[in-house]
């Protein structure tokens, strides 16, 4: 319960509107609120009582939030648990510690919650986007040591869904009550970016079910398809570009990725300012008071929700730079060494390589792909050599020597360590599903599917 210590239009106030959300580094945290807050009063510890604003939800097995309600309370946690820890005990069944013992009956619980929350998520259609992050290690001098791909698990998705799940509660207890708040939403892509994704995907075997009145369904149908491909993480960030920018504003018009008509940010308000503010809404409401007795008006919401925006898009924009400062501090010393790759970008100047199992991406420029004129087919999206027929398109396997590193520019070149081993006979994977394609609506393929059927 944040809003229980930052009052309104105090100093600390003030600062956390400044802020706007705590920025997250791979190896630090410049937090919205003072430590004294996010890490000690306002942060859950075991065996500590810590003033809550709980939602209490009641879910039916298909899924559904049969009823809720939201109120002041006094939390008391049983233990700290690690995601590892959980999905250790919840999916790959490892022993219990002794000191679990009594909370096994409450995980197993919340597991089954998880599972019809899971379920109706997907009939709804949203958005699956599995875009693994990269994970940091540092030594004791705080230099990096390691970079490695660190993919979410079950445990992650759990917690994940209980706080959606909580959102929407948050939403429509809001627009219920015509308090003014801050709604987190999620336009629609517009015209134009539905054109060039189907543009795009057609490049690479895949198509967009339909372009107009796309739906998330639609989008997650391609996630799907996406999903199963060695380039899986290049189309995913394709398919993420395609989509707008989520919003806080005071109207409530939806979450498209999430297929939601209602959502708002109610579970973090140590970390992000909308969610301060939906506390005090919500808190307000609870003592009695209405819409004209509320401290804030629509338009002073409106004005929040656009800073709101602002300093959130600043933190990823400040994380994404530290991350990549970081990525080409560690390969720094390893200028002329080789490792493997894969395509995941084709320019008409080269193509971007992303190292495998580091998420470290780099540039081979066109100059380095050999002796050879090469041209950027853009309708496939490759690089072709005028004399060799050598091709590098999405998901070519390659092998990259380190060539250069710019901390400053916060780039890495690579260079190919045999220029020419990739040939005009090897027939890369968007050509391999367009042949299936092609097979498949052949008269011989016809006949066979006929079969099949029968």
């Amino acid at each position: 319960d944040v809003a229980h210590y930052v009052e309104t239009d105090s100093p600390l106030d003030q600062e956390a509107v400044n802020r706007g959300t705590s920025v997250y580094f791979p190896n630090r945290v410049i937090p919205m609120l003072p430590e004294a807050l996010s890490n000690g009063l306002c942060s859950l510890k075991p065996k500590v009582d810590r003033l809550a604003l709980v939602c209490d939800m009641h879910i039916s097995t298909g899924g559904k939030v049969i009823k809720s309600r939201f109120a002041k309370a006094v939390m008391h946690s049983a233990a700290r648990l690690t995601y590892q820890e959980v999905f250790g005990l919840l999916w790959e069944k490892t022993t219990a510690p002794k000191k679990y013992t009594r909370i096994m009956p409450h995980l197993e619980h919340l597991k089954s919650v998880y599972e019809v929350l899971i379920k109706a998520r997907h009939r709804r259609g949203a958005v699956d986007l599995e875009l693994p992050q990269s994970r940091f290690t540092f030594d004791d001098e705080g230099k990096i040591s390691g970079v490695i791909a660190y993919p979410r698990n079950h445990a992650h998705q759990l917690i994940e869904e209980c706080m959606i799940t909580a959102n929407v509660e948050a939403a429509r207890f809001l627009k219920k009550a015509r308090i003014p708040a801050l709604y987190r939403n999620h336009p629609p892509p517009d015209d134009d970016r539905v054109e060039r994704l189907a543009g795009f995907l057609q490049t690479v075997g895949l198509s967009l079910p339909r372009r107009d009145g796309v739906t998330p369904k639609d989008f997650n149908q391609v996630a799907k398809a996406i999903s199963v491909r060695p380039d899986a993480s290049a189309l995913a960030m394709n398919l993420l570009r395609a989509m707008m920018q989520a919003v806080y504003e005071p109207k409530c018009e939806g979450h498209f990725g999430l297929a939601l008509k209602e959502y708002a940010h109610f579970t973090s308000p140590i970390r992000r300012y909308p969610d301060l503010l939906v506390h005090r809404a919500i808190t307000h409401v609870l003592a009695g008071g209405k819409p004209a007795g509320y401290r804030y008006s629509a338009a002073q919401m409106e004005d929040l929700g656009q800073q709101c925006s602002t300093t959130e898009r600043r933190a990823e924009e400040a994380s994404r730079d530290v991350e990549k400062w970081l990525k080409c501090e560690f390969m720094l010393d390893k200028v002329g060494e080789e490792f493997d790759g894969i395509v995941t970008g084709v320019t008409e100047f080269g193509i971007f390589v992303e190292l495998n199992g580091m998420l470290i991406e780099g540039l081979v420029h066109v100059t380095a792909l050999g002796n050879d004129y090469y041209t950027f087919d853009h309708g496939r999206q490759q690089l072709v050599g005028r004399r060799s027929g050598d091709r590098y398109t999405l998901a070519t396997a390659v092998r990259v020597r380190v060539a250069g590193v710019s901390i400053e520019d916060r780039k890495i070149d690579f260079e190919l360590v045999d220029a020419g081993s990739v040939k005009k006979n090897k027939t890369p994977y968007a050509d391999k599903q367009k042949n299936k394609q092609r097979k498949r609506n052949s008269g011989a393929g016809k006949a066979r599917n006929k079969r099949r059927r029968q």
